[in-house]
């Protein structure tokens, strides 16, 4: 029971402080444009800072009134998720270029690999298979790396990478529950934290999660992967993210190829027609698939988008690597 209790007291916390967020974030001009939105207003970005601080606060209430019992696991696991922050901070701030986003982060998890002593993999049809150093050394980086940046490029509609995010850990929470996978607390209090904030992120947005936020949500979802084993069902959840990660790509060597061809030109925006529907660019990102082939609303497009995660979520479930 402890547990439904922190996921409780993760989200109060977490709504206590993106209310303050918003509140002190508008105050001071820390805002960006809602291009999505006849009106073009703007709304506080950087978010991601709430669910940091709720985590935080709600790893220091559970030692303090001994909820459950603190792992080192579940200490590495909130210093590693900062270290993601930061990083995204350091993106918002200089706009990192895309190559070092994706490959630097490899290092930050990094002190898990040392703490987390697992050679061993569970496979479908291989059964178990013995590693050795490849999984801490290599496999676990990469897939927490990897799963970071998916949640970071899947994004860009109001409420879409928190949603998606309070999903995947909703579903990873109550699978960890059913196979009684270690590192609970953890999973337990960045699920929490990540819903809490969706109520704010939701359509229509009061504020946006940040890089900051899909930086230090992403690592959360691997971190909470790798820890509990679950390999194999958290890839088949990130489906929809891998799809959207390979479609990037494919609009990537196209653009090398075809430098002018204006199908492949770089936009990071639709436009909104005068019926309130989204004008895609082109098909070559997830979100932008609907949007080019049919009249479709920002937050039709985001419902959709949570449908097809739920979808893979479930599969996942009865996945028991």
């Amino acid at each position: 029971m402890n547990l439904y209790s922190i996921v409780v007291i993760s989200s109060i916390i977490s709504v206590i402080l993106t209310k303050l967020f918003i509140i002190d974030f508008s105050k001071r001009g820390k805002v960006v444009i809602d291009y999505y939105k006849y009106d073009m207003h703007k709304i506080p970005t950087g978010g991601g800072f709430a669910i940091a601080f709720a985590v935080y606060l709600t790893i220091l209430f559970i030692h303090i009134f001994q909820l459950i019992e603190i792992e080192p696991v579940d200490v590495v696991s909130v210093a590693i998720i900062s270290v993601f922050g930061l990083f995204g901070v350091l993106d918002d701030i200089i706009d990192i270029r895309r190559p070092i986003k994706i490959f630097l982060p490899v290092l930050f998890p990094l002190p898990l690999v040392f703490l987390y002593d697992v050679y061993q993999l569970q496979l479908p049809l291989a059964g178990t298979v013995d590693l050795g150093i490849l999984l801490p050394f290599v496999i676990i980086p990469v897939y927490i790396m990897v799963t970071a940046n998916l949640v970071n490029m899947h994004s860009g509609f109001n409420g879409l990478a928190s949603g998606l995010s309070a999903i995947i850990l909703g579903f990873l929470f109550f699978k960890a529950i059913l196979r009684g996978a270690p590192n609970l607390g953890f999973i337990a209090t960045i699920f929490g934290a990540t819903a809490g904030f969706f109520w704010f992120e939701k359509y229509p947005s009061k504020i946006f999660l940040g890089n900051i936020g899909s930086m230090l949500v992403g690592s959360a979802i691997g971190i909470a992967i790798v820890t509990t084993g679950f390999y194999v069902a958290g890839f088949v959840m990130l489906i929809p993210h891998t799809i959207n990660f390979l479609l990037y790509v494919y609009w990537r060597v196209r653009r090398v190829l075809n430098p002018e061809d204006e199908r492949y030109r770089k936009a990071k925006f639709g436009k909104l027609r005068e019926d309130g529907t989204i004008e895609a660019p082109n098909p070559l990102t997830l979100k932008w698939v609907l949007p080019y082939y049919f009249r479709v609303k920002e937050w039709q497009v985001t419902l959709c988008m949570f449908a097809l995660t739920t979808f893979f979520c479930v599969i996942a479930l009865f996945i028991p690597y």
